[in-house]
């Protein structure tokens, strides 16, 4: 997912300013860019992915601690904590998608949970399909003010990253895509709750 055109050398939005934390003002300085914002959140977040990334390669980190409702929240407050003060709280405002806000703690423990089971218990998902279960499902749910997109995506990367079988090449996905066909496709698993087609239509590429 990348910045469309022109978008960059906006500056952030007076509301959104409001929620700066200090340290991002600090670092930032009083008025950044969308673009300096955008940079110093996606370093972050690589420093985050590849952190949670090592817990799962030394074994610290499983599907069991991926698929819990309350990793989600800590995992988008390790993303945005430095930045906003809103990180890592659910929702507490209607927004024209989502569950309403009182449903959002009891729909992700009960996504996320019969998510998990269907992977235990059935032999028709793949890893790949796993993951996109995962991210389509919170999407759905979608807790968060903002951040919800590169959160999910993040677990999605992780939870694919922990079900891939050890004996093969690891793999990940590649969300260099087509936003349109994208947003139809979650969508549609909305009303299907079927991630098949959204895992077919996000493509993968080697580890690394």
């Amino acid at each position: 997912m990348t910045l469309t055109p022109g978008y960059g050398e906006t500056p952030v939005e007076p509301e959104d300013l409001d929620a700066l934390t200090t340290a991002a003002r600090a670092e930032l300085g009083d008025v950044p860019t969308k673009a300096e914002l955008y940079d110093y959140e996606q370093a972050i977040l690589i420093e985050v992915r590849d952190a949670l990334i090592e817990q799962i390669i030394d074994g610290l980190l499983g599907l069991d601690d991926l698929l819990a409702d309350h990793f989600l929240r800590d995992l988008h407050g390790r993303l945005f904590g430095d930045i906003w003060t809103w990180a890592g709280r659910f929702r507490t405002r209607e927004l024209n998608l989502g569950v309403a806000p009182e449903q959002i703690a009891v729909e992700l423990r009960s996504g996320l949970d019969t998510i998990r089971w269907r992977w235990d218990h059935t032999a028709d998902w793949t890893a790949r399909v796993l993951g996109i279960a995962v991210h389509a499902e919170t999407v759905r749910i979608h807790p968060f003010v903002d951040g919800n997109g590169r959160a999910t995506r993040l677990l999605a990367d992780l939870v694919f990253f922990a079900a891939q079988p050890e004996d093969a090449p690891i793999e990940e996905y590649d969300w260099v895509i087509d936003k349109a066909e994208y947003i139809r496709l979650l969508r549609e698993h909305q009303v299907t709750r079927d991630p098949a087609p959204l895992a077919a239509f996000i493509q993968v590429r080697p580890f690394g």
